[in-house]
């Protein structure tokens, strides 16, 4: 388990390294003219910013990434048993794979898409649909696992004071992202847009809503939970 937990480290260090090297880079040598900051769900701009607002954006996910991978691997050094500490790397793992899949693909998108407010578009929603169900997938496939912890996770008032509704929430979560980001990866190909875009951002809000009530249920039939 020490060297998978070195291991995580080291790619933490890394991606942290590779997005604080892409923010500099971009604050001093990226696009002069107008960048498209934020998208409807037809792929349209609807905010504008400069190369210094997205060169912060991305310097703010590289911290996001460096504190919250860097505190689980720490509390994962420190955990006093196997179980907790393969938990919390799963967490670790967990984070990493998702910013460090999501902050280069929006920066590619944002780069990609700087013509000047008339044309600046997203041509295809397909790859936008499919890094949710690549993050999904991924998220379903870890979360289950993942013990309470500061950073990840059905973090709910319920979920927080009963250990069976953490458990039992999370995996329902799991199971849940685990099928739609499977069938958002199948579709996305051949989906229409905005249609499929709207329909695997749909299933993902209904499955959180889903796991947050699941926490409640459980918390509340839970003879061992603790009170408010």
């Amino acid at each position: 388990m020490t060297r998978r937990f070195a291991l995580l480290d080291i790619a933490t260090a890394i991606v942290v390294a590779v997005l604080t090297a892409g923010a500099v880079w971009i604050a001093f040598k990226g696009p002069t003219g107008p960048l498209p900051m934020h998208f409807d769900l037809s792929g349209h701009p609807d905010r504008w910013g400069d190369r210094r607002e997205l060169a912060l954006m991305l310097g703010f996910l590289a911290v996001v990434l460096g504190v919250t991978a860097g505190g689980l691997g720490y509390y994962a050094r420190a955990a006093p048993n196997p179980t907790r500490r393969r938990g919390l790397q799963l967490a670790q793992l967990l984070t990493l794979l998702v910013i460090g899949a999501v902050a280069p693909f929006a920066t590619s998108q944002i780069l990609s898409a700087a013509d000047g407010p008339a044309t600046g578009i997203i041509t295809s929603l397909s790859w936008p649909m499919a890094l949710i169900g690549f993050v999904s997938l991924a998220t379903g496939a870890l979360l289950g696992r993942v013990p309470p912890n500061v950073a990840v996770g059905v973090r709910t008032p319920w979920s927080l004071k009963s250990r069976l509704a953490w458990d039992r929430s999370n995996r329902l979560a799991g199971r849940l992202m685990f099928w739609l980001g499977l069938a958002s990866l199948i579709a996305a190909p051949v989906a229409p847009q905005p249609l499929g875009l709207w329909i695997a951002v749909g299933g993902l809000l209904l499955a959180a809503l889903a796991a947050v009530v699941e926490s409640w249920r459980v918390w509340r039939t839970d003879p061992d939970r603790q009170p408010f």
